[in-house]
Parts: C-alpha cells; sequence; structure tokens
C-alpha cells in the first residue's frame, strides 16, 4: 500500500495537512516512508478532502514490492 503523499501535499503545505487532518506529523512521515499508518489517519485525511481512500492510496502488488 503506497499512500500519495505527494500528490497530498501539492493541493496543501504539511503543517496545514498536519492541523486540519488533525494527524501527527509522524503519520505524514510515516506515509513519505511508505510504511504503515492507521486507517483512522488515512480516514481523517479523506474525510478532510471529501475523498475515498483509494484517491490517497495505491495497493501494490507482491511482484511490484507489496506486501
Amino acid at each position: 500500500v503506497v499512500p500519495y503523499v505527494d500528490k497530498i501535499t501539492r493541493v496543501m503545505k504539511k503543517t496545514d495537512l498536519i492541523s486540519k487532518a488533525n494527524i501527527s506529523s509522524n503519520v505524514l512521515a510515516r506515509m513519505g516512508r511508505e510504511e504503515p499508518v492507521s486507517l483512522e489517519s488515512l480516514g481523517k485525511i479523506c474525510f478532510l478532502f471529501g475523498c475515498k481512500i483509494d484517491d490517497i492510496l495505491e495497493i501494490k502488488s507482491i511482484n511490484e514490492g507489496g506486501l
């Protein structure tokens, strides 16, 4: 699962995203490193932008370096 953190931060500054979505800077850093984050955090980002989870994530197959 790869979050589109670059796509998200083109729309809004990272500090604004952290504040408005009520997520920690660690969550955003983990997303940037393609590390696991909670569904709650992803839900907060989706709620802020009015989007679906697949708008901010890409699921890769095992052969592509995914799970």
